[in-house]
């Protein structure tokens, strides 16, 4: 496994690549793998002849007064768990070498870049766009592999991948959890013991709407009062962000589920912002 730092460097690697038909899979991540980077790794591997690994916490996607200091590292191990999945390229850039002193460029999607988390973090997603782009350009990759747990981003990817002509599929991995059903994140490594054992009823409170939902009720006001009531008796350490149940392709709300939809929610627990959703299909 080479450890890259350079774009240019990696982008002549790639063209060659590209050039001799070898099929590239990325991965794009901040790093801090759990087992849901892991997966998918597996994902691009089985699928690719080169699998490369991006490794760069990306300045812009924080606001000023977000975690982009504080969010978690551990490049040794990290390369370690990449080697050992198959990489060909671990990429770890500097934030410098990614973005000039004068850039001023972006790449936005607006109409799926609203509501969710665009409405308490309205840069992040050009800052996500802007990044994915620059990666999908310097590799030139025939499958990007993205979670799912982030269901807002994935929806953007694709939809910018499409837009620009980007000879890229965009694959959705599944979203990974721990045993007690939180969704992995590198951001659970924030939780103290006592929040830990409360952020499990996350899912949980999205469950409840669940079954309710198997159960008849199609109304999404009341699916909300559901879980939140949930939430406020075994999450009480728990800030909701959001709570909305949205179209899983348009990203745009609904008020009552007819076919299928996608409820989605971050939720403030200690210093951790937790994403999860869950899809709620006819």
């Amino acid at each position: 496994m080479q450890i890259i730092t350079s774009p240019a460097e990696l982008q002549k690697i790639c063209l060659k690549w590209r050039c001799e038909g070898i099929k590239v899979g990325l991965v794009p991540t901040m790093g801090y793998f759990h087992e849901g980077h892991k997966n998918l790794m597996r994902i691009a591997r089985e699928k690719s002849d080169k699998l490369i690994v991006s490794l760069f916490v990306n300045p812009t996607q924080f606001a000023a007064n977000e975690d982009l200091d504080a969010y978690p590292t551990n490049h040794e191990g990290d390369a370690q768990d990449a080697r050992e999945l198959g990489t060909d390229i671990l990429f770890i850039p500097e934030p410098g070498s990614m973005y000039a002193e004068d850039h001023a460029t972006w790449v936005e999607v607006p109409n799926l870049a609203k509501g969710l988390c665009s409405e308490t973090r309205p840069t992040h997603f050009r800052g996500v766009s802007t990044v994915v782009t620059k990666l999908l350009v310097l590799t030139l990759p025939e499958y990007a592999v993205f979670g799912e747990k982030d269901w807002q981003q994935l929806a953007i990817i694709r939809r910018l991948t499409r837009d620009l002509n980007l000879p890229t599929t965009i694959i959705g991995g599944p979203l990974i959890r721990e045993d007690d059903g939180l969704a992995m994140s590198s951001r659970n490594a924030y939780l103290t013991p006592e929040e830990r054992a409360q952020a499990k009823h996350i899912n949980a409170g999205i469950r409840a709407g669940a079954a309710a939902f198997e159960q008849g009720e199609r109304d999404v006001e009341e699916l909300k009062k559901i879980i939140r009531a949930y939430w406020a008796e075994h999450l009480p350490l728990g800030k909701e962000d959001y709570l909305e149940f949205i179209d899983p392709d348009s990203m745009e709300p609904v008020t009552a589920i007819t076919d299928k939809a996608r409820c989605a929610t971050a939720v403030y627990v200690g210093k951790g912002r937790l994403l999860d959703n869950w899809p709620f299909y006819l």
